[in-house]
């Protein structure tokens, strides 16, 4: 069973732009535990991939892989969204101004991505 970490509190925020690494407000621990699991069971998917392809293996069954991996990646990308808006994207909005303008961009510029 995963370990529980707890959430972590930042001062700063997502929105902090001079900083040279940006850091998240809050991680929800079990957020954290679950992309750390489905990223390295994507790490794994990925590497027998390589196999399959370095072994010729029949194209179909390749891309049938492909297909889980991307689907894979897609659950890791919505839990990385829904805490981003819990608590990022909240916390900026809430201190209005310059940094919820800067913060309703990038949910839209998210939301683009995202939606493809």
């Amino acid at each position: 069973m995963a370990k529980k970490l707890p959430v972590r509190q930042s001062a700063c925020g997502c929105a902090t732009h001079d900083a040279p690494a940006r850091h998240a407000v809050a991680v929800d621990a079990d957020i954290k535990a679950r992309n750390v699991t489905r990223l390295r069971r994507i790490e794994g998917q990925v590497r027998g991939l390589q196999k399959m392809v370095e072994d010729d293996r029949y194209c179909a069954d390749i891309l049938m892989q492909v297909s889980s991996v991307q689907e894979a990646l897609r659950a890791v990308s919505r839990e990385l969204m829904r805490n981003h808006l819990k608590h990022c994207a909240a916390s900026a909005i809430r201190k209005g101004d310059a940094e919820a303008e800067a913060m309703y961009d990038e949910l839209v510029e998210l939301m683009h991505k995202h939606a493809r």
